[in-house]
């Protein structure tokens, strides 16, 4: 079996190789090709007689080329030297995974290999293959479909992929839905090492599985741009790439800019900047360009589309789809925005960006519970967990699923436990799902009429008591949780001293964006 780092080998993708030269021998200028085959045997290899596949996109992530009706493809080495090249994939057709359910789409030519990194990057590549063969399967792809997306899993070690197996892992192995399932970056925690057992931990979904690169899973003692994603690349493919599947296009883009050790700075001496190389933005360019206007287009990302800096390059060339969304994590709080003209946007309506809750919440931070997993609630006041998207006539529904609760659990009611009567009571209710499309009511003991609460930009009060209540020294016995931030999904009503003493029931509903109601109930005590 191959290495957990090792995506495609070289054999399993060239039928033949060129002969060895030193990289100083390597032409200015060369030319890579091979074919995209239907790989009826599974080996990975294209043997006699099985079959080309015309007209499917391969990349080198500058430019697109179409297979002809033999499923050859031809494109340039970039810079004569160091290219990743992969293959679009069709809808009706999917890559092998490995046993870790990683696709393998993808080859990296480095001659060289990976200069000398804290964590393994690419091994020498030598030669370029006279052949690079991508190997794909057919499979039925139906036009309404479901994906699970987590934000940050973000295991810093072994004890923490522990955390992620039994927070969020348990009860999504066996599950049914979903077709496959993408990670928006920070799949691990500057611990490069951690891939491998957090990998094999979410392969026993048994689903194949994408990944964004995110400030977390980058080499951060590279010397150079070229190297910075060498890690990631080696255990993933490609930093930016795009499939389809279904009706539905996706991108994945990469938006971790390597930050040259000039630029770094005391205030900021991260290695990274959030930012889109103008090479990628030429190529998402190229990219939609394949796409037809009315297509569902899904665009994935580990830092939020509208805290980029150069997102209004992005903005040009998605502003014109009605039917394109975006995705990201990063922030460890779950949102839904709307970017509009206040931001740059010049769309005819607001693009609908969601900021994904995180797998790992607030960095697995908080008490224990029973299990010994912090609670890692997020600085919003929402639990971890992860979304289900569904895709269905060229729309996008999104499901919260807070982690190791019943999907029925949509927000946390909160209210004083006991009131004194006459006095007027203060109702908060964190809609997880929340947004400024949500409508949020109340009543109690089922009369009257509905009330409406209002939205407010607060701290939760559940999350700054549950931290009041955390010890002062942020490493003892557990890591602090975060500082509260005002949530983007946050609702309050005062109702009046009016209740009678006794035993009342609050019930709230929450309307979503799609019309869907979700009830939850609170019993109040009024002496």
């Amino acid at each position: 079996m191959c290495r957990f780092f090792s995506c495609l080998s070289v054999a399993a993708i060239a039928s033949s190789l060129a002969s060895s030269v030193s990289r100083a021998e390597l032409p200015t200028r060369m030319t890579a090709s091979g074919y995209v085959f239907v790989d009826r045997n599974a080996n990975g290899v294209r043997d006699a007689g099985e079959r080309g596949l015309a007209g499917v996109r391969v990349s080198n992530q500058r430019d697109f080329t179409v297979t002809d009706r033999r499923g050859r493809w031809q494109l340039p080495v970039l810079d004569g030297t160091e290219t990743t090249f992969f293959v679009v994939k069709p809808r009706g057709y999917t890559p092998p995974v490995n046993p870790y359910q990683l696709p393998q789409f993808s080859y990296t030519h480095k001659p060289a290999g990976s200069p000398g990194l804290k964590f393994p990057g690419l091994a020498p590549t030598g030669p370029l293959p006279a052949s690079i063969d991508f190997p794909l399967h057919p499979q039925v792809e139906p036009n309404e479909f479901q994906a699970i997306f987590f934000g940050d899993t973000q295991p810093r070690d072994l004890k923490e992929v522990g955390y992620f197996k039994h927070d969020i892992l348990d009860g999504l192995i066996g599950q049914k839905s979903a077709r496959f399932g993408v990670t928006l970056g920070d799949i691990v925690f500057d611990d490069l090492s951690v891939m491998e057992p957090h990998n094999a931990a979410v392969a026993l979904l048994g689903l194949p599985w994408w990944n964004v690169i995110g400030n977390h899973d980058v080499n951060n003692d590279a010397a150079s741009a070229g190297d910075f994603d060498d890690t990631y690349n080696r255990a993933y493919g490609p930093s930016y790439f795009s499939f389809d599947y279904g009706p539905v296009h996706f991108v994945a883009l990469n938006n971790i800019l390597w930050a040259p050790p000039e630029t770094r700075t005391t205030n900021n001496s991260a290695t990274w900047r959030s930012g889109i190389e103008a090479q990628q933005v030429a190529w998402l360019a190229e990219d939609l360009k394949r796409i037809p206007p009315r297509q569902l287009v899904l665009l994935m990302m580990h830092v939020p589309l509208n805290d980029m800096t150069n997102r209004a390059e992005i903005y040009r060339l998605i502003e014109n789809r009605p039917y394109c969304l975006s995705i990201a994590g990063h922030t460890h709080w779950h949102e839904h925005r709307y970017i509009g003209s206040q931001d740059g946007w010049r769309g005819r309506e607001p693009h609908h960006h969601i900021v994904n809750v995180t797998a790992c919440g607030s960095w697995w931070t908080g008490q224990p519970d029973e299990l010994g997993i912090p609670h890692a609630t997020m600085s919003d006041g929402a639990p971890n967990g992860y979304t289900v998207l569904s895709f269905t006539d060229r729309k996008v529904r999104v499901d919260y699923q807070v982690a190791r609760r019943p999907a029925s659990y949509q927000m946390n009611v909160q209210a004083p436990e006991i009131s004194a009567a006459g006095a007027v009571m203060p109702v908060y209710v964190n809609v997880f799902n929340g947004s400024v499309r949500s409508k949020v009511r109340l009543r109690i003991d089922g009369r009257g009429e509905w009330q409406e609460m209002e939205k407010v930009l607060e701290p939760d009060p559940a999350f700054v008591v549950a931290r009041e209540r955390e010890p002062k020294e942020p490493f003892a016995p557990y890591r602090r949780m975060p500082a509260p931030i005002k949530s983007p999904h946050l609702w309050k009503f005062l109702w009046p001293g009016t209740l009678t003493p006794g035993e009342h029931e609050l019930q709230v509903l929450a309307t979503d964006d799609n019309g869907r109601e979700h009830p939850a109930v609170r019993v109040l005590t009024v002496q």
